[in-house]
């Protein structure tokens, strides 16, 4: 397809959807001259859309679903903004101080375990690295590794209970008691 039939396909849609195009933009904006700056943009893209759009199953569905996003983001530049002052106080919003203790209680826990265990913890529960990855980094078999973790989370469950009152369940923490966690 030429490039002049390509713009004969556009400019025929063109000509049977501007009118209704034109009035639904103006009955949107509120602004006769703002909806027509719009619709030059929506003619500008379905021109430059050529031959794309001459195989639109629906070119009236396609020029309303542009215009409709060039009214978007027309209304978007727009819209009023009010500066915020300069001066603004501003405080971070306060972490829950029971997490907070708790990471407080796990990261001196780990400094009171023997250094293999607090290692591997590190890296696999905290780090993410994987046990395989640890096992190689440390001439370790992998049934290795993850005895050696096992070993070092009952170590590290143990300390938590006695030193930072936490309890566990099933499913892994249950309760934490932070003003025990200076015992």
């Amino acid at each position: 397809m030429s490039a002049a039939r390509s713009y004969d396909c556009v400019l025929r849609a063109w000509n049977a959807h501007e009118a209704e195009l034109r009035a639904h933009l103006a009955w949107r904006l509120g602004d006769a001259a703002a909806a027509d700056d719009l619709l030059q943009d929506v003619f500008v893209k379905a021109m430059r859309a050529g031959r794309d759009f001459c195989v639109l199953d629906n070119p009236r569905a396609w020029l309303y679903q542009v215009a409709r996003n060039a009214l978007v983001d027309h209304v978007r530049r727009t819209r009023p903004h009010e500066p915020l002052p300069d001066d603004l106080p501003w405080e971070p919003p306060e972490p829950p101080p029971a997490v907070d203790a708790l990471a407080d209680c796990v990261a001196r826990v780990l400094e009171q375990l023997p250094p293999a265990d607090a290692d591997i913890l590190r890296r696999c529960d905290l780090e993410g690295q994987t046990q395989a990855d640890y096992a190689r980094a440390h001439g370790l078999s992998v049934p290795g590794a993850k005895s050696r973790l096992q070993r070092a989370r009952a170590r590290l469950r143990e300390r938590l209970t006695q030193t930072c009152g936490v309890r566990l369940d099933d499913q892994g923490v249950c309760c934490h008691a932070p003003a025990r966690a200076a015992a």
